[in-house]
């Protein structure tokens, strides 16, 4: 039997007999179907699953008593080679499928309840980013590339909102910190969220889940997995996930942040000998929600004129949970794509791996962009079509010797459209500008974009084991990126029929405008050098220094009046990062604390704001390279098995970042409605987005009664800092810090031929008020993500 065989089926034995936590998901009729017909095919299978679970169950119980309390390995690629976590000498997190499922984690906005040095701002599946350390909290921009990357099954994503899908049948997830472009298809210079999911099995696996909850919230999960044939194993996972929401309309009955979420994953494992294996992966996921609706978070006294000089009502207080808006509000997103990955072990003991991917993702909103019950901005939005292609080579060498290495070449291309549609209402006048001249009155606006992206890259990295306690690691990596694009604003179409200077105004403001083709290409080094030191069997010292550049962007709007397409592109953003830590398993495998000091300075730092020039009536989105900044700080982590039965987690972090130089930075909306023209210095101030400090705990206890039954609790605390919400440190937009109670209690009990487990959980326990993320609006208000308030549920789970 292959290792890789081997390694499915210990992870199914594993999971029949260790702990099994629930998320929360309702399969869909149709998957239902799909996935009991599947099962049938593994049906032939029976008896000697059997057969195994019995040998299985036995050996299980050999293994607990003569190593009971002691954690399990973790094994990571971060290397693009297995791992033990403890030996590579850099900050990883990383969290099991089966802990995202005891804490009910199952969307990306709720990873920062779990990791350290992330924070996660979420609208909707555009408008969301994920930074690292403070770096990376930019909102939607459709031509510029996150600073934290993310990857699914070592796909990257080329948009963040690719990840917005229920976390679905996941293996491992795994949080690397600093620069990471030495080894990762695209260069990053804040980290990496590394997603695996499950794979085929040789031994037959199969699971169903159904959850229900507080505010219609329903979900439902299903996969099976096993053997076709002696040499190809399937594996198929569908969801289906809906909820009401819980922010009610005052205007009408409506309930938004809340709507329908399904997908499904099918796969196919080839696996002919021990030196050859090829693994297909397809999969498709679909929303429609209500997501996207912004709570009225500070307000200048601007927005109360305006909105009082149109009539409107707006919901001034977002503690309560509530809105007023008059037109529609929905998000429609569909995505998928379909990745094929390859591994050769040669005949000299060096593995060849080929991995490539497609991907496409198409989002359609449809907002209220006035937040009041008067018909001034009725539609606003920027529907995006994207497409990418990426392929990656990789060769490693045999471990084992005085020095071992990876190379590999990296090329991927992506195609992105948007249009932007406004549509105005009769009182837009009044309200963006405060005078009915009928510029904005009763027009629609549309600009579309497109943008494609080619990036190629070689690397390489090496180790060389200088003695048995010593390693040395160098990495370098080259990339070549180029970014052609186009935007194109068409003529308003409805309005009343202007002449003379106001008929110019509506040109200045509305009018056509083709940038033609333009774009921009640079070519970037990334590098790493690290020591490592085995202290003793149990401590690991290390020490290392890295760069890391992520290409420049494009900003896909019409320019400012007077401005032409340069004033769309920014370039590169360059980091240079320190590290200095420790790795360590004590008390005979109990306990393992890991600590680290870091050091990042970032040269050009990309960021997006929304602001109000001279010329412009309405607020227009910039991006720019916001001068140079420093983010330093201390991080830990913790998991310790005091005993038999339970297990506590912990992991935190202190994150000073700081803006070194931003001479240029955008005003708050308190002193950009009394002068449009004013320029602030925001050099020694705190970056957008970035809590100094996050905590986050999390434990489980479960006790052994005989019988099969295996009683649990679970619970977990999640804390952050204040942060500042938006890039112009508005003092109406600072995030209050919080923090979040999870718990649960359940039961897992031998059933027939399986495990039944049967709990009830609660999130946000307190019912805290916390917002995810802020955003800069009209008149100088500011908008925030409200969070999920207290939630309750039960759910119950069956693997056979």
């Amino acid at each position: 039997m292959s290792p890789q065989r081997t390694q499915n089926d210990q992870r199914f034995r594993a999971r029949i007999s260790k702990p099994l936590a629930v998320s929360r998901l309702a399969a869909p009729d149709y998957a239902l179907t799909l996935l009991l017909a599947l099962g049938g095919l593994f049906n032939s299978n029976a008896a000697l699953a059997q057969d195994v679970k019995k040998t299985s169950a036995q050996t299980e119980q050999t293994e607990a008593q003569t190593d009971e309390a002691k954690l399990e390995k973790v094994t990571v690629t971060a290397r693009r080679r297995e791992e033990n976590v403890q030996d590579v000498p850099t900050p990883i997190t990383t969290v099991s499928g089966a802990t995202l499922e005891q804490q009910k984690v199952y969307r990306v906005q709720d990873l920062q309840q779990i990791l350290p040095s992330v924070n996660v701002a979420y609208i909707h599946a555009r408008q969301s980013s994920i930074a690292v350390r403070g770096i990376g909290n930019n909102p939607a921009s459709d031509g510029l590339e996150g600073s934290a990357g993310i990857y699914l099954d070592n796909i990257y994503l080329g948009r963040p909102g690719m990840a917005v899908f229920d976390l679905l049948d996941v293996e491992q997830l795994e949080l690397l910190r600093g620069p990471q472009g030495t080894l990762f298809g695209k260069n990053t210079t804040a980290g990496v969220i590394n997603i695996t999911t499950r794979k085929p099995t040789f031994t037959p696996e199969r699971s169903v889940e159904i959850s229900g909850g507080e505010r219609g919230y329903f979900q439902g999960k299903g996969t099976v997995s096993g053997p076709l044939t002696e040499t190809l194993a399937g594996r198929l996972s569908a969801y289906r996930t809906r909820e009401d929401g819980y922010i009610d309309n005052q205007h009408d009955d409506r309930t938004f942040i809340g709507g329908e979420r399904e997908g499904a994953r099918g796969q196919l494992l080839f696996e002919p000998n021990e030196d050859f294996n090829l693994r297909w992966i397809t999969d498709y996921n679909q929303e429609k929600s209500t997501n996207g609706v912004w709570a009225l978070y500070g307000v200048s006294d601007r927005f109360r004129e305006r909105a009082a000089l149109i009539g409107g009502n707006p919901q001034y207080d977002p503690k309560k949970r509530e809105v007023n808006i008059d037109s529609d509000q929905a998000v429609n997103v569909w995505q998928g794509g379909t990745s094929l990955e390859a591994n050769w072990t040669l005949g000299s003991g060096h593995t060849f791996t080929s991995i490539s991917g497609y991907r496409y993702w198409h989002f359609v909103p449809l907002n209220d962009t006035d937040l009041t019950d008067a018909p001034a901005l009725i539609h606003g939005g920027v529907e995006v079509h994207d497409r990418q292609f990426s392929q990656e080579f990789r060769l490693a060498s045999p471990t084992g010797g005085a020095f071992d290495y990876v190379v590999g070449a990296y090329l991927f291309n992506q195609n992105l459209g948007n249009k932007t549609v406004q549509e105005f209402g009769p009182l837009a006048d009044l309200f963006l500008t405060g005078v009915n001249r009928n510029i904005f009155n009763n027009a629609t606006s549309q600009t579309n974009g497109k943008i494609e992206t080619d990036s190629y890259a070689l690397f390489a990295q090496g180790n060389w084991h200088l003695t048995d306690r010593l390693d040395f690691t160098a990495g370098v990596r080259g990339t070549y990126e180029e970014k052609q694009a186009r935007v194109h604003r068409f003529d308003p179409s409805g309005g009343a029929p202007l002449t003379g200077p106001l008929a110019a105004a509506r040109r200045n403001q509305m009018g056509s405008l083709d940038t033609g083709d333009f774009g921009l290409h640079n070519a970037a080094p990334s590098g790493l050098l690290s020591l490592s030191y085995k202290i003793t069997d149990g401590l690991l010292g290390y020490a290392s220094l890295a760069h890391g550049e992520k290409s420049g962007g494009v900003n896909l709007v019409a320019p400012s009046a007077g401005f032409g397409s340069d004033s769309l592109v920014v370039g590169p953003e360059r980091a240079n990062d320190a590290e200095l830590g420790f790795k360590s398993t004590q008390l005979d495998g109990r306990l393992l604390f890991n600590a680290n000091l870091f050091w990042t300075g970032i040269h050009g730092y990309q960021a997006t704001t929304l602001t109000t020039n001279g010329s412009s009536l309405t607020p227009v989105s910039v991006l720019a390279n916001a001068g140079s900044v420093r983010s330093r700080g201390v991080e830990f982590e913790t998991s310790y098995l005091p005993f038999q039965g339970l297990t506590l987690n912990f992991n935190g972090s202190y994150n000073d970042v700081t803006y070194l130089s931003f001479k240029d930075a955008p005003c708050p909306g308190e002193v950009s409605t009394v002068n449009p023209t004013a320029v602030c210095d925001l050099t020694g101030e705190r970056v957008v987005g970035a809590s100094k400090w996050i905590g986050n705990f999390n434990g489980e206890y479960q006790w052994r009664l005989g019988n099969g039954l295996q009683p649990y609790v679970t619970a977990g605390y999640s804390y952050r800092s204040e942060a500042e919400g938006t890039l112009d440190n508005s003092d109406l937009s600072k995030i209050d810090g919080y923090g979040l109670v999870n718990a649960s209690i359940g039961v897992r009990a031998d059933v027939g031929e399986g495990q039944l487990d049967a709990s009830a959980w609660i999130k946000n326990a307190t019912d805290k008020d916390y917002y995810l993320t802020a955003f800069a609006f009209s008149n100088g208000a500011y908008t925030a993500s409200v969070g999920q308030p207290r939630t309750a549920g039960v759910s119950l789970r069956y693997d056979f």
